[in-house]
């Protein structure tokens, strides 16, 4: 059995299915899915077993007691404790003195909404996450394990903005990147498998901590920082859309490497993937997506799949269904489409013309055509340029060491890094 969302392991269907003997692969006891269920797990089991990769971080469940740190705390992110379906997440940069009342607003408005958010969940203590604010480019990167093997799968690029040029609200990704072969255009060899080695070495302390072999995916939402790889997050399962760019450049049986992750023999298994190979994947979903849902739903879309296939694309259905002959939209991301080349540009290509055949007669709706493009490329290659020569000089010379956090009336927090 393979077990995809996080939501059935969050509620325990693979232990159960673990007491029938049925073989399982992506649905880890529920135990082990706390470090994508919790952040505060997660955080705390990064400090815990001192694993790069870490940044400064507080968990609260009393709402007065976040209130009162982030009055005080500058620049930070505030997010649900829970994994809540990529919602509820806000940066403050607090930098300019003129503008600190304002953001400290914002950072109140933000803690309530999370708080109102997290309301509706009482499987988990914490509530509310409180970390230190990093900017950098993002990736992801996936590994199959077996509880004592993995399999490291091509680093990723998804991106979460709804709107061009990463405008607007964050939702589960409107399209991801990979290549040339198993790279990024912006990430390096060294920060790759350095980004392998956090993931690697989060999957030892989770199972020293619970006891038990992690069977399945373990994806980290990486972002490339001042601090070199840095985890924003972690995913106890195949993240969409970047599953279809990394199993788009396996060369093997997927099947095949699930059965011997179930049977505990990843280490015996031979696997390729493609060398000089691109893909690009794009959602397209009605417009309303994510904030405004019942706007969104009950759209009809018409998709020539024919067409698109010879075009050389293939497609993805996500949230859609068919009446009548007509697909309509459940209100989240309708469709995805997969274009995989020789080159960014000519794939860029194929998969902006594959989509032109996916409408709608009574709505708009919405894709990112910036996902892909040499534009896009280019701007994260000189943003991750940026950091990188700011991580690199800082690790030279020996800095960014360690952290101390204290706010007006609490107490002291010394956050070593080495």
């Amino acid at each position: 059995m393979v077990i995809g969302p996080e939501e059935p392991q969050f509620a325990g269907v693979a232990d159960k299915a673990a007491e029938l003997g049925i073989p399982t692969f992506g649905g880890v006891p529920r135990s082990l899915a706390m470090i994508e269920q919790s952040k505060a797990f997660a955080r705390a089991l990064m400090w815990k077993y001192r694993i790069p990769g870490r940044i400064a971080f507080r968990a609260f469940r009393d709402i007065n007691e976040a209130l009162h740190y982030i009055s005080s705390a500058g620049s930070v992110a505030i997010k649900p404790a829970r994994q809540s379906g990529g919602k509820g997440v806000r940066v403050f940069w607090d930098r300019l003195a003129y503008l600190r009342d304002g953001v400290n607003e914002a950072k109140v408005s933000q803690v309530l909404a999370v708080s109102r958010d997290m309301a509706a969940y009482d499987d988990i203590d914490a509530r509310i996450v409180v970390e230190e604010a990093v900017t950098g480019v993002e990736y992801t990167v996936q590994v199959i394990s077996d509880g004592k093997s993995i399999i490291a799968l091509p680093p990723i690029q998804d991106n979460p903005h709804v709107f061009d040029y990463d405008v607007g609200p964050e939702c589960g990704g409107m399209g991801a990147i990979v290549g040339p072969g198993s790279s990024l255009p912006f990430l390096t060899q060294e920060e790759y498998e350095e980004s392998v080695e956090i993931t690697r070495k989060s999957l030892d302390a989770l199972q020293r901590e619970t006891g038990l072999r992690y069977v399945g995916v373990l994806g980290g939402q990486f972002m490339l920082t001042t601090y070199g790889p840095t985890l924003i997050e972690y995913y106890s399962r195949f993240g969409d859309p970047e599953v279809l760019n990394a199993l788009a450049m396996l060369n093997d049986d997927l099947l095949e490497i699930m059965e011997a992750t179930v049977d505990g023999r990843l280490s015996s298994i031979k696997y390729s993937f493609k060398r000089s190979a691109v893909a690009i994947s794009k959602a397209v979903a009605p417009m309303g997506y994510p904030h405004n849902r019942d706007l969104a739903r009950g759209r009809s879309i018409t998709i020539d799949i024919d067409r698109i296939r010879k075009l050389g694309c293939e497609v993805y259905f996500g949230s859609v269904i068919e009446e009548d002959g007509l697909y309509k939209t459940l209100g989240s991301r309708a469709v995805e489409v997969l274009a995989v080349g020789n080159t960014y540009r000519e794939t860029y290509e194929k998969i902006e013309n594959c989509i032109a055949h996916i409408k709608s007669p009574d709505w708009q709706l919405i894709h990112r055509r910036d996902i892909g493009s040499r534009e896009l490329i280019e701007r994260r290659v000189k943003e991750a340029e940026r950091v990188r020569a700011v991580y690199k000089w800082r690790r030279s010379h020996g800095l960014g060491r360690v952290r101390i956090d204290w706010v007006p009336g609490g107490e002291i927090t010394v956050y070593d890094y080495t």
